[in-house]
């Protein structure tokens, strides 16, 4: 049952073991949950237990020197650039019956989650117009990425933008963010948000967005059409599905100090928003990443509204941001686009499309 790259995901057994527990394993999981509802998953294998749960959804989460069952096949979910060791660990402790969900595979079984169980929006099935839609986005790069093995060649209306110029000399793009009205030297706390600064104060379109060097949104031509046709205001990636709820998703990547500057930043300058935070985030849907693209107001409205409570969160934290190069902003950046569009996913004409990952 080894698994080509990208093939179909086919349910091919009752009872499966799914390698992973993190978000790409949770959101397979509850996918199959629900599309699959004779197929049992007995087990989440790991590497390691260490910042992993001890069960997901009452399924113990074992690790893989102590699973036994060498009869089940293991739906292989975790990021693609993990697979090759994964499947080199399976085969050792004699597990030959597998199936590797690449992002291709993945795309595929949470479209039919999200628009069968869930009823999301996505933007490919929508109809097309007569007019394009006038769209810039920025490919955020950083002069330390690893070298990516499947770049494609980039559409028209993709700019690569250097994030975190001001900390380097080295230049790997013809477009850097400290060019103009930037917080470049707050890359190492803000990572790519510092080019979604850039952008909402630099760049001119009719809708205006942000990906990461390996982390993109799925468009075709015909979808600028439709984002036209549509009156669409923002794409988003399908979320992520995380257990019990999103809540608990910030644990993994920021202390409790820096959760709780922020929400005090948020009750401050955006009360109507913190008091819809333990309601919206009681769910289970997260907007990974910090990618997406949306029209021009929309764009610019959300980073006015962003980049006061992120510096607002660097004043209250314990160190403050500039005596830290950690990341953590970028990460509570995930936390605070994923509360903006919940919130606004009633008043807003909101769609969705596959996240694809480079390796």
């Amino acid at each position: 049952m080894n698994s080509r790259k990208g093939e179909t995901v086919e349910m091919r057994t009752k009872e499966i073991a799914i390698y992973g527990a993190r978000m790409v394993a949770m959101s397979v999981y509850h996918a199959l949950k629900e599309l699959y509802p004779d197929c049992r998953v007995v087990s989440f294998l790991v590497n390691s237990r260490q910042q992993n749960p001890d069960s997901i959804d009452g399924i113990p989460v074992i690790e893989l020197k102590d699973f036994s069952r060498t009869d089940l096949a293991v739906w292989i979910a975790a990021q693609d650039n993990y697979h090759g060791e994964i499947v080199e660990a399976l085969e050792k402790k004699g597990i030959f019956e597998y199936i590797k969900i690449d992002a291709q595979a993945e795309a595929q079984l949470m479209e039919r989650y999200y628009t069968e169980v869930m009823g999301l929006p996505f933007l490919h099935s929508l109809k097309t117009g007569d007019k394009k839609a006038d769209l810039a986005v920025y490919v955020s790069k950083f002069h330390g990425d690893r070298p990516l093995q499947d770049m494609k060649e980039p559409a028209f209306w993709m700019h690569s933008i250097q994030s975190g110029a001001a900390l380097t000399d080295k230049r790997i793009c013809g477009l850097q963010d400290n060019e103009g009205e930037n917080i470049s030297g707050k890359n190492r706390n803000y990572s790519e948000l510092t080019s979604m600064y850039w952008i909402g104060k630099h760049a001119e379109a009719e809708y205006l967005g942000l990906f990461h060097y390996r982390r993109m949104l799925e468009l075709s031509e015909e979808d600028l059409y439709r984002l036209k046709a549509n009156h669409i205001d923002a794409v988003l990636a399908y979320p992520a599905v995380y257990y019990p709820n999103i809540q608990t998703h910030h644990s993994y990547y920021v202390s409790e100090s820096d959760w709780n500057a922020m929400k005090q930043a948020l009750e401050e300058l955006q009360p109507e928003y913190a008091a819809a935070m333990p309601e919206l985030f009681a769910g289970k849907l997260f907007y990974n990443h910090n990618i997406f693209i949306a029209r021009k107001e929309i764009f610019q409205n959300y980073c006015s509204w962003l980049f006061p409570i992120l510096e607002r969160t660097e004043e209250l934290s314990t160190p403050k941001g500039w005596e830290r190069e950690d990341r953590y902003i970028g990460y509570l950046g995930e936390n605070l686009t994923t509360l903006y569009f919940l919130y606004h996913r009633n008043d807003m004409n909101l769609v969705h499309t596959e996240r694809r990952m480079l390796v």
